[in-house]
C-alpha cells in the first residue's frame, strides 16, 4: 500500500497570542487526496497544540514516501488474524565480524554425518556441530548482567518483556548526519512509548560486516536513554554498531557508555545490529527478540522479528 508525506512551510497563530512557524515540514498524511485544511488539522494534532486560530500552509508538495509516525495518522489495521513475519536479525556465519576488534566465531562438526552412518540404521543420519563465538555476536540483546555483576542475567529475564511487545519504529535514516550523530530526546518526543520496544532505524545496517560499520555511527545519547526510561520503554533497539558512541576515532568513544549504564540500570534491554527495520511502520507490529535462558550469561543472540497484519 502506498503512503503520501505533506512537505510545506507553514505559519500558525494562536488565539491567546503569539505563532508559531516551520520550514521544510515533513507529515504523514492518510491518504494522498487530503486536503489543505485536513493537512492543518494533522499539523495541529501531530505537534500536540492547544488554543490555535489560525494555519497558513505555504509551498504545499504532496509526495509518495513512506510514514515516519507523524501523531494523529491513524495506521491502517487488518481485520484479518494472518500476520506477516519479519526478520530483523543478521544470519550467524563462521568468520562473521560482527564488532570490530571481537572475535568471530568459528564452526566445526563434532560428527559428521559420515561418520553418524556407524552409530543409526541404515539410511539414518546426523550431523551435531560445534559453534565458538562471544556473546556479542550477530543480532544480539544486551541483559543488566552485561553491565552490572548483580543485575539480572539471560536466564533471569521475564519473557512477557522480550516477546510480542508493541513497536514504536523512529525512522531516522535522514534525521541525522556525521556532525550530529547521537539521536536526543527532543527526536522520540513525539510518541507515546510505555510498555513498548522503542526501535531506532538510522539505516546504518547498510554498511554490517564491512568496515565502515565501527566509525562515524549514529547512537543514543545519555540523555534521550533517560527519556526513555521516564517515559517507560521497556526494550530499546537499534540498527547500528552500539547504542552508545563507541567511535574511538572522534574522541567520544571511550570507555563511558551512558545509555548502556542507564538502560540497563532501569532494566531496559537493549538490542543492538538489528536489521530490515525501514520495512516496518512506525506502529502496529509487534516485536520479539528472546535469548536462550543461560546462567551467569549478559549478552546473546536473538532471533529478532516483527509481526505486521497481513
Amino acid at each position: 500500500m502506498s503512503e503520501y508525506r505533506a512537505h510545506f512551510d507553514f505559519d500558525m497563530r494562536f488565539a491567546n497570542g503569539g505563532g508559531l512557524s516551520g520550514t521544510g515540514f515533513r507529515l504523514d498524511l492518510p491518504s494522498a487526496d487530503a486536503t489543505e485544511d485536513e493537512i492543518a488539522r494533522l499539523l495541529v494534532a501531530h505537534l500536540g497544540l492547544a488554543l490555535v486560530d489560525e494555519v497558513d500552509l505555504r509551498g504545499l508538495r504532496i509526495v509518495e514516501e513512506p510514514h515516519r509516525g507523524s501523531r494523529g495518522v491513524e495506521v491502517p489495521t487488518s481485520t484479518d488474524a494472518a500476520t506477516r513475519v519479519v526478520d530483523l536479525s543478521h544470519p550467524i556465519r563462521a568468520g562473521l565480524v560482527t564488532y570490530p576488534g571481537l572475535p568471530a566465531p568459528t564452526i566445526t562438526p563434532h560428527l559428521t554425518r559420515e561418520d553418524s552412518r556407524a552409530r543409526y540404521a541404515p539410511g539414518t543420519e546426523f550431523a551435531m556441530d560445534v559453534i565458538h563465538m562471544i556473546g556479542n555476536t550477530g543480532t544480539y540483546l544486551d541483559s543488566p548482567f552485561h553491565r552490572y555483576a548483580d543485575g539480572a542475567d539471560l536466564a533471569g529475564l521475564d519473557l512477557s518483556t522480550l516477546v510480542g511487545l508493541r513497536a514504536e519504529v523512529f525512522h531516522l535514516e535522514d534525521a541525522w548526519d556525521a556532525s550530529r550523530r547521537g539521536i536526543r530526546p527532543q527526536t522520540l518526543a513525539d510518541r507515546d512509548v510505555r510498555g513498548a520496544a522503542v526501535l531506532l532505524h538510522t539505516g546504518w545496517d547498510r554498511w554490517f560486516g564491512q568496515p565502515e560499520y565501527g566509525t562515524g555511527a549514529p547512537f543514543l545519547t545519555g540523555e534521550a536513554a533517560q527519556w526513555l526510561i521516564d517515559a517507560g520503554a521497556v526494550l530499546v533497539g537499534i540498527d547500528s554498531v552500539n547504542i552508545d558512541d563507541a567511535d574511538p576515532s572522534t574522541g567520544s568513544g571511550g570507555g563511558e557508555r551512558p545509555a548502556h549504564s542507564l538502560l540497563l540500570g532501569a532494566g531496559v534491554h537493549v538490542v543492538e545490529h538489528l536489521t530490515n527495520l525501514g520495512q516496518l511502520p512506525p506502529r502496529g507490529a509487534r516485536f520479539t527478540a528472546a535469548p536462550p535462558a543461560v546462567e551467569g550469561f549478559g549478552t546473546f543472540p536473538v532471533r529478532a522479528f516483527a509481526e505486521l497484519p497481513a
